[in-house]
């Protein structure tokens, strides 16, 4: 059933849609008519079900088609010439020896561009050096080989100058200026205040003050950025490893001067962007201008070195953090000074935003200052800014409670917020509650006394977490099933662990346990504009055409599903097409956790419009009325089940008259708080002997509104999870003070978790549908998972030995240093 809207005529209208925790207004059409809104008793068969990817097959036979290895005929291949000073002015380039070199076709510069560009903020080969790494000229060659041969024949002359990578460089009295006027950014103070934070505290039974750092992570995608251009008259087809292809095509056009017509992108499988792939990079227009110029299809793709010294990063961060509180815990101020130096370009991804939602609190202060340094420019890392406050939060929060003498969970309960109240507004829906007792029953948690910390383990043969492949090394195992299922209502099978503290040891005498958790909250509504087109082919198959991107999160499997669930096809049948800008409807970019809430209400509406075309045909065929009509496992019956046509004979009678629907993205709700929410819960084990920190296992609980497919939730939910363990215990980019360069830009160096790492992870998605909003009712999964397991582990950490986290990663020397100032 479709439900009008207010007039039988679209209209435009303004929306707000959060993207990346910054609220956007837009402008759109309203449909004139959207599918009545799925509620929590819609019985549906292909929704709700855990499918395999449609994609899976493709990848582990090597027929899955990745940017980085896409061969064109006669393609060149590029390599940039990259400064090696962290500041300074390029005076000259010699490139004589490079084009001397066998197989090097040509040498772009600055002076070779038909007109001023940039990438990623940073003027295209511009003479000012802003950061190590900067791309200061490229070269183009028949191989691979001799590119990366006559880039390093390239010689470069840099007027060096001072420079400044950290927030106290950059803001210290005659810091050298990265860009502009001012290292700070405009704005910078930003400050926010509801309430009387001062006053507040000052009343405060009990306050606690605490300093806490986090560090600059990569984000190392498996794939390294890529992009392969090849023209066509004056036309150019790019195809890009990017989260999304119209801003790609939108911002090659711009930068090149051409009209959006003549640019297409491609985007076919990808190996990972976690925010860094969300434009169009130097690399795009290296590729766009040297294929342009040669004549010849042009791949670029950055070494590892590059990827990870100029690939973008989260920055780092300082937060002072004072929390003030009645006896009974109940939360009177909450203030903040956040810190973040940005890099040489990026945007503020605040890490003072947690600290307005997560809890009720009447007065809350927040003081952020950005600061520009001569570092690689900031990217979105996967709940940029989030991810970062929630463990000075988190962990104030448990330093509150234990100061309390109260439960971490029960302090956490007792400031439950029922309303967004950043925004002042209602939740379309909040089950955080529901997520803090399905994750307290499952993980086993028993609450934080005397009795449970500090006690000597160990960690013997199929003990908890030890879950072993054949090869050995722990493996994740989820479970995704709603929190209100039977099995929810009882712990896993060795959810007793936490408590097993005292077992005798062969190995060490010395390994304590602990258990911790955090919450989280991310702003995961998605929003128009979003659209698609479902067409129903002769032979019966399904076409869903829609621009967005699947980044390896299974958004072709997603939309197969709602578009079979809503036509009353069968699913095999459904192909998705996307991510390609001349085939396809416009959708955004995939980030924000916006994919499935945005383009999944589109993907319906064309469903539902083109089961309404098909069940008016069948009513023709079949002389009934089309609300006699049902359509199931592609098939058209009457409600009676008497008679029936397959879409195959309904395609087949029809002839070349198509079946088509086409649907677009509706507004948001008015002044409705659209976010997703969790709590997980972690167990480790500490050697307080040497520092090693080893999660055993996490519990996630986590509520994103209807789930379309448990078995992708459990995909994303391990993956959030897996990042945010990496960036508590080992993921750090270091600089050299001397020369501002990246220390370990290499996978080899900077370490990311590996199979060893993970722990047993069992993930629970609390049921519901969030019909306010939109009528698919689901909400972003992707990247609340990351938020809170940084914290938990650290609060872990903290149980175990009795100290105080108080910097990421949680290396082995900064935990024997808490201790030893324990």
């Amino acid at each position: 059933m479709s439900v009008p809207n207010d007039s039988p005529r679209k209209r435009f209208v303004t929306t707000t849609v959060e993207v990346e925790g910054r609220t956007e207004a837009k402008v759109l059409e309203v449909p004139a008519t959207e599918p009545a809104p799925w509620g929590a008793d819609a019985e549906l068969s292909i929704v709700g079900a855990r499918i395999p990817r449609v994609d899976a097959r493709d990848k582990v036979t090597g027929r899955a088609r990745y940017t980085a290895d896409l061969q064109r005929p006669g393609m060149l291949h590029a390599a940039f010439v990259r400064a090696e000073v962290a500041r300074g002015t390029v005076t000259a380039i010699d490139a004589a020896a490079a084009l001397q070199l066998p197989g090097v076709v040509g040498v772009l510069t600055a002076a070779d561009l038909p007109r001023p560009m940039k990438a990623g903020g940073i003027p295209l080969f511009g003479a000012a050096v802003l950061y190590p790494f900067q791309p200061v000229a490229a070269v183009c060659a028949e191989s691979r080989e001799a590119a990366l041969a006559a880039a390093a024949a390239v010689r470069v002359t840099v007027d060096a100058a001072p420079f400044a990578i950290t927030f106290e460089d950059a803001t210290a009295p005659g810091a050298p200026l990265v860009r502009g006027s001012s290292n700070l950014l405009r704005g910078s103070p930003q400050v926010t205040e509801r309430g009387d934070v001062a006053r507040a505290l000052a009343g405060a039974e009990v306050t606690v003050t605490r300093e806490y750092r986090t560090p600059s992570a990569l984000h190392t995608p498996l794939e390294p950025h890529a992009a392969v251009a090849e023209w066509d008259g004056d036309r150019v087809t790019i195809w890009e490893s990017t989260q999304g292809v119209y801003r790609v095509r939108d911002e090659v056009a711009t930068a090149l001067g051409l009209p959006r017509s003549h640019v297409r992108v491609i985007k076919e499988h990808m190996g990972g962007g976690f925010g860094a792939k969300n434009n169009a990079g130097a690399h795009t227009l290296v590729a766009a201008l040297l294929a342009r110029r040669t004549g010849r299809a042009v791949r670029c793709v950055p070494t590892r070195h590059e990827e990870q010294g100029d690939g973008g990063h989260r920055p780092p961060s300082r937060q002072v953090v004072t929390l003030g509180a009645r006896r009974d815990g109940t939360l009177v101020a909450i203030d903040v000074t956040c810190e973040v130096p940005l890099g040489a370009a990026g945007w503020e991804g605040s890490p003072a935003a947690i600290y307005r939602e997560l809890y009720h609190c009447p007065n809350v202060r927040t003081h952020e200052t950005f600061a520009w340094v001569n570092t690689q420019p900031m990217m979105a890392f996967r709940a940029p800014g989030h991810v970062e406050g929630a463990f000075a939060l988190e962990r104030t929060m448990d330093v509150l409670a234990r100061a309390l003498g109260m439960d971490p969970l029960a302090l956490r309960l007792r400031n439950f917020a029922e309303r967004d109240e950043a925004r002042d507004r209602a939740y379309s829906s909040n089950r955080l509650r529901e997520c803090y007792e399905a994750g307290a029953r499952r993980f086993g948690w028993k609450g934080w006394g005397e009795d449970a910390r500090g006690k000597e383990v160990v960690r013997g043969e199929g003990g908890s977490g030890d879950t072993l492949l054949s090869g050995g090394g722990p493996v994740a195992r989820a479970d995704a099933r709603a929190a209100d299922a039977p099995a929810a209502d009882a712990p896993p099978a060795d959810a007793g662990a936490a408590d097993d503290r005292s077992r005798p040891s062969s190995a060490s005498r010395n390994l304590r346990r602990g258990t911790g958790m955090a919450a989280c909250v991310w702003g995961a509504g998605g929003g128009p504009p979003a659209y698609a087109t479902v067409r129903l082919n002769s032979d019966a198959t399904v076409d869903v055409l829609t621009g967005t991107q699947d980044l390896g999160t299974g958004a072709r499997t997603i939309l197969a599903q709602l578009a079979a669930e809503s036509l009353g096809a069968r699913f095999a049948d459904v192909r998705v097409i996307l991510g390609d800008t001349e085939r396809t409807p416009y959708a955004g970019n995939s980030w924000g956790s916006m994919t499935t809430a945005s383009v999944g209400p589109a993907v319906r509406a064309a469903a539902d419009e083109a089961r309404h075309t098909l069940l008016d045909a069948a009513s023709e065929l079949l002389e009934c009325h089309p609300d006699d009509l049902v359509a199931r496992d592609s098939i058209v019956a009457t409600r009676d089940g008497a008679r029936r046509l397959a879409f195959g004979e309904i395609t087949r009678k029809l002839g070349n008259v198509m079946i088509m629907g086409h649907g677009s993205r509706g507004p948001n709700p008015d002044n409705v708080g659209l976010m997703s929410f969790g709590a997980q819960f972690a167990e480790v084990e500490v050697d307080a002997d040497t520092g090693v920190v080893r999660v055993l296992r996490i519990v996630a609980a986590h509520d994103a509104g209807r789930i379309i497919n448990p078995l992708l939730a459990e995909s994303q939910l391990e993956g959030g999870i897996l990042q945010g363990l990496g960036f508590a215990l080992f993921e750090e980019r270091r600089l050299d003070p001397a020369t501002g360069r990246p220390l370990n830009a290499s996978m080899h160096e900077y370490r990311i978790p590996t199979l060893a790492d993970v722990p047993v992870i069992d993930a629970v998605c609390v049921a519901g549908s969030d019909t306010v909003a939109n009528h698919v009712g689901a909400r972003g999964l992707a990247e609340p998972p990351i938020i809170p397991t940084a914290p938990a582990i650290a609060n872990a950490v903290a149980d175990a030995l009795g100290v105080e986290p108080a910097e990421l990663p949680l290396t082995p020397w900064r935990v024997l240093e808490a201790l030893r100032r324990a």
